[in-house]
């Protein structure tokens, strides 16, 4: 074969071995999306757009599992000015240049870039899920924050000084919580960066935490986690596989009555506490007479002193939803019949028993 003829042939060589490669990723990122491992058929479909950045199997197929890898929630909380001010004050309040920040959970970099603004000197911003983490790092680039700021790839309790930060921080920044504020292991974060990755005098943010939770009368809730007669069929069986433990939901979307007051449940010394499973009984004095079909909870959250925020039924500007428990079946409640309330916390979700309550009759 001729030279010329020979490189007249290699580019369609090129070229479909180029096809086959871009096809394999696709498979294997199809394959590892069906069982679940969205983060490895991220990486997977990033290989196939490397080589063919406009193939719309991999262009849909990547962003398919990144929906999956990274809640929705993301944009409705960067959009929560509330939130983002309050986090801006308290850190603009305890950054300074001599200072080493460390931001666990950073998400879009955010509160790093807060930091950084505020006049860090060293921000460690870690995100354990890697596409989120390689987008903040663009971002922060874009931001001109990439000086003073470095992202690390991976969970905090997999970091270890000096490994993966150059000393322990003077300064902890995190918001790993969720409507019921344990739910995304607030606890156990930060009692792993206290034990190695803080400073002991290091300052945490937030420094301390509540949930308080009411007796709620709502048909409406009680539907979002129960089914019976409906379309001329008994459904009730489906029941088997509803939530024993708290889902969310914006109480105002609701028709609902209280029928207790709020009443705190728990509160947490983010300095001192840990993810220990903890256990209280409440005496509960009924307001109103009625049907309770849930428990219905929330946090206030202490940023630094004299700055806070909450996510209770009466702040509207809040993209966190209240944390809803429904009761297997509705109980009756009547003002002057104290109930006995059970709560009990484990390191990422709380839960309630209602003891003597009387059922409900139809």
């Amino acid at each position: 074969m001729s030279e010329d003829l020979h490189e007249a042939v290699l580019p369609e060589d090129t070229a479909g071995a180029v096809d086959r490669e871009v096809a394999e990723f696709i498979r294997r990122g199809r394959d590892l999306h069906e069982s679940g491992r969205f983060d490895k058929a991220i990486e997977e479909f990033e290989l196939a757009l490397a080589l063919a950045g406009d193939n719309r199997e991999a262009v849909l197929g990547h962003n398919r599992a990144v929906r999956r890898h990274v809640p929705r929630w993301h944009w409705e909380m960067l959009h929560d000015k509330e939130r983002a001010d309050l986090y801006d004050r308290a850190i603009r309040q305890v950054v300074r240049p001599d200072r080493l920040v460390l931001d666990i959970g950073t998400g879009t970099g955010l509160l790093s870039m807060m930091a950084a603004r505020a006049g860090a000197r060293e921000v460690i911003a870690c995100e354990g899920q890697p596409a989120v983490a390689a987008v903040a790092e663009q971002i922060i680039h874009a931001a001109g924050h990439h000086r003073a700021i470095t992202v690390v790839p991976k969970r905090s309790t997999a970091m270890r000084v000096p490994e993966d930060m150059p000393a322990r921080a003077d300064i902890l920044i995190t918001e790993t919580i969720d409507c019921a504020l344990l739910g995304e292991g607030i606890l156990g974060t930060i009692a792993h960066a206290r034990e190695h990755l803080l400073k002991e005098d290091a300052l945490i943010l937030p420094s301390a935490g509540r949930v308080f939770a009411q007796l709620v009368e709502s048909d409406s809730l009680f539907r979002k986690n129960h089914v019976g007669d409906l379309y001329g069929f008994d459904l009730s069986e489906f029941n088997r596989l509803a939530s024993l433990e708290y889902f969310d939901s914006r109480l105002r979307n609701h028709r609902w009555r209280p029928l207790s007051e709020p009443m705190e449940i728990f509160a947490f010394d983010f300095y001192r506490d840990g993810p220990e499973e903890r256990r209280a009984e409440f005496v509960v004095s009924p307001t109103a007479e009625g049907r309770c079909h849930a428990i219905v909870f929330w946090f206030e959250l202490d940023l630094v002193p004299g700055i806070g925020l909450t996510n209770s039924p009466g702040n509207p500007e809040s993209h966190w939803k209240q944390a809803v428990q429904c009761l297997p079946d509705p109980l009756q409640v009547t003002p002057g019949e104290p109930l006995l309330l059970e709560a009990r916390h484990d390191e990422a979700s709380l839960h309630f028993t209602a003891v003597g309550m009387r059922e409900a009759t139809s």
